[in-house]
């Protein structure tokens, strides 16, 4: 009791104010349950009138907030259970970050998961397709990092590296259709995640090309 007498004098939420958390502590001590049940309800309805911003929230956290304030002296049929007092204030578990190192940390973890799926791909056009889109990619990350003293050797070098050997494209190819320039135009899709499931095998080629409204439209034949 002496508890729920100090948190009269001390704003528990301050979003909701003195007035509505008097209110929750007044009603936690009705005696008659569903008298008790009736003006929860009805808190929950003033506090949303109240604060017009609460209306996007979820009715579960108003009323979550409800028992906080009651110092979990609520005891309501409410729509959902009272909140465990021990988690509130309780630290969320970290975020697990991706293990393993980046082998080459100018290209990114994102790299290593495209040539992953580029390995799974079968048909050879477009698995080159594929190559040729990363090379791209790498050769303007690289160049970024490092404009001194580059050739498109060290593109494919890495790929075969990246790729423990599993992909290839014939270098002279490479130099001579200028096929790792950024503004080479290729006929192939661009893939929208990398770390996709592998039963959902990225199609890097395409028979679509580009509007100018940023949408896909069929190629003309």
């Amino acid at each position: 009791m002496k508890q729920i007498e100090d948190n009269k004098n001390t704003v528990i939420l301050k979003e909701y104010g003195k007035n509505i958390q008097r209110l929750a502590i007044h009603i936690a001590g009705i005696e008659d349950r569903e008298r008790r049940t009736q003006s929860a309800y009805t808190l929950v309805e003033i506090v949303k009138q109240l604060n017009p911003s609460l209306k996007q929230e979820s009715d579960q956290k108003i009323w979550d907030d409800l028992y906080i304030m009651s110092d979990f002296t609520l005891d309501v049929d409410g729509p959902y259970p009272m909140p465990e007092k021990e988690l509130l204030g309780k630290k969320p578990n970290r975020i697990g970050y991706p293990v393993g190192e980046v082998k080459f940390k100018h290209y990114g973890r994102n790299i290593e998961k495209l040539i992953e799926k580029a390995v799974e791909i079968e048909d050879d056009e477009e698995q080159e397709a594929a190559i040729i889109y990363i090379g791209q990619l790498m050769r303007s990350f690289h160049s970024t990092w490092n404009r001194d003293n580059f050739d498109d050797q060290i593109i494919l070098d890495d790929i075969k590296t990246l790729s423990k050997g599993k992909l290839h494209i014939d270098f002279e190819k490479v130099k001579e259709m200028g096929l790792f320039e950024t503004n080479t135009r290729r006929d192939f899709k661009i893939p929208v995640e990398a770390e996709s499931s592998g039963n959902n095998r990225r199609n890097f080629s395409s028979n679509r090309r580009r509007t100018n409204n940023g949408g896909f439209s069929k190629k003309r034949r």
